[in-house]
């Protein structure tokens, strides 16, 4: 069957009772990227309301917030895939007693037909900054008027709207089939217009005073609501904001998979985000998010070297942000491909480490880094990203690595990949690791004798040495391919 797109849209009224720190990092950071991790939803946005006023203020009946997702496929909205996410698998208890204080009401909706103005711009498009004012409206309408109801939509209704000054663009939806009648039938139009229009100036005044408008809305509807939005804000596919954390909202929060989690930070003021990202052809790499709570803070990312996780950058991270230049940055960590088992189906390159830094900032939505900074295998993905994507680079500080592989590479590699194959150590959960051996020849290679004597950077290298050691074994033969040949 062909598949039908649609969309799923859904109205909020949070009760007084829920703190605005907790409905916001609840929706931006577990909420909304769950869904965006979905392949068959494409985009979802927050809005929130324009029409409110002292005499009709936000309420049960006039909510006062708007999520809007698109779907490619609404059937996919009645398979496990979707519906666990409302389960006891993945539904927390920190969602349960969110929406306790919230009345929702979710509604599914397939797309008729739409028109757009030439060139127009995605809302969802990486540094897309222009805001976005839309006007819903939602018809019921008898059913002897239904056909002379679209006829009218198609032929006079949308041709009339794009003429009003700032129109982007109208969708046009129904009640989804996939509901099978059990919600009746309920027309949806979603209007878009830039946040300098004249939405209901004389041209909106037109649209209704034709003769074949007047009768329909006069005769045809069983009944009629419209609403106006401004954008609030856009999700992504994994979490992002960490504007939300503050003396009086510290709560600590983690999914029930134990991969994402919220709350305050530790080693420096405001909050982190630790979650995953999964990058296109499947591999989760694990992320840390932390810095100014300013969610336009201009944001640098740490791409460290082979064999360790992202933990290595803690005592630089911390000087950093104690620092008076330091607290106006974001900065991201992550773990590269070759640190757990599943490194991906591709050949590990460099050109492809770079494109996994480009595919992390187009999932937390920022159109270029700050700066790029690397150790090693993390240097030269640094280096290599900065060169094929400068437009998304404004500095970056490359360490310890080289422009091109030293013929000596593959030769070195492939006897550590044999040293640590004949120790054959095991982890926890019966997984082969990388092991001790290669580890203390590892670290010792990395630290010069000297500093052992420092029993402060001593306990800090036998850190380092258990990252070496704990290092998924089949990662790492993988992710090291990346070293053997490369000139950039």
């Amino acid at each position: 069957m062909t598949p039908i797109p649609g969309i799923l849209y859904v109205t909020m009224q949070p009760q007084e009772s829920l703190p605005d720190s907790q409905w916001h990092d609840w929706y931006n950071n577990e909420h909304g990227p769950l869904r965006l991790r979905l392949p068959f939803i494409t985009n979802g946005f927050r809005y929130r309301a324009s029409d409110l006023s002292a005499a009709k203020p936000a309420s049960t009946s006039h909510p006062e917030w708007m999520a809007i997702y698109d779907v490619t496929d609404m059937a996919a909205m009645n398979t496990d895939t979707y519906l666990r996410l409302r389960g006891p698998e993945v539904k927390t208890d920190r969602e349960k007693e969110t929406m306790a204080q919230i009345k929702v009401d979710r509604k599914l909706y397939d797309y008729i037909s739409g028109k757009e103005i030439d060139g127009y711009k995605k809302v969802e498009e990486v540094g897309y900054d222009e805001g976005n004012y839309v006007v819903t409206s939602t018809a019921e309408v008898k059913e002897e008027f239904d056909e002379e109801f679209n006829e009218w939509m198609e032929e006079e209704h949308l041709s009339m709207i794009a003429k009003i000054p700032g129109w982007r663009r109208t969708r046009r939806f129904v009640t989804s089939s996939i509901l099978g009648g059990k919600e009746g039938k309920e027309y949806l139009n979603v209007t878009e217009f830039a946040p300098q229009n004249d939405a209901f100036g004389e041209a909106f005044k037109a649209v209704g005073s034709t003769e074949w408008a007047k009768k329909l809305t006069s005769t045809a509807l069983n009944s009629f609501n419209s609403r106006q939005y401004n954008l609030y804000y856009t999700f992504g596919a994994a979490p992002r904001d960490i504007s939300n954390f503050s003396k009086s909202y510290s709560t600590n929060w983690k999914s029930i998979d134990g991969k994402t989690s919220t709350g305050p930070n530790t080693i420096a003021e405001g909050g982190a985000i630790e979650s995953y990202i999964t990058t296109k052809d499947g591999v989760d790499l694990a992320y840390r998010l932390e810095g100014s709570s300013d969610p336009a803070a201009p944001l640098i990312i740490l791409s460290n070297s082979i064999l360790v996780n992202y933990s290595i950058w803690t005592p630089f991270i911390q000087a950093f942000l104690a620092s008076p230049t330091g607290k106006s940055y974001r900065i991201l960590r992550y773990n590269s491909r070759g640190r757990t088992s599943n490194a991906g189906s591709l050949p590990v390159t460099v050109d492809l480490l770079a494109s996994v830094i480009i595919h992390i900032l187009d999932t937390l939505r920022v159109p270029k880094a700050a700066c790029l900074i690397g150790v090693s295998l993390g240097g030269v993905t640094v280096l290599n990203t900065a060169l094929k994507y400068p437009h998304r680079v404004n500095a970056f500080i490359s360490c310890d690595t080289n422009a091109y592989a030293p013929p000596s590479n593959p030769k070195a590699w492939d006897e550590r990949i044999a040293m640590s194959a004949s120790e054959s150590a095991k982890s926890s959960n019966d997984e082969q690791i990388v092991g001790s051996e290669l580890a203390e020849v590892t670290t010792r290679r990395w630290f010069v004798a000297e500093n052992y004597e420092n029993e402060i950077l001593k306990k800090r290298f036998e850190d380092v040495k258990k990252q070496v050691e704990q290092n998924s074994f089949e990662g790492f033969q993988k992710g090291v391919k990346a070293l053997y040949q490369y000139d950039i």
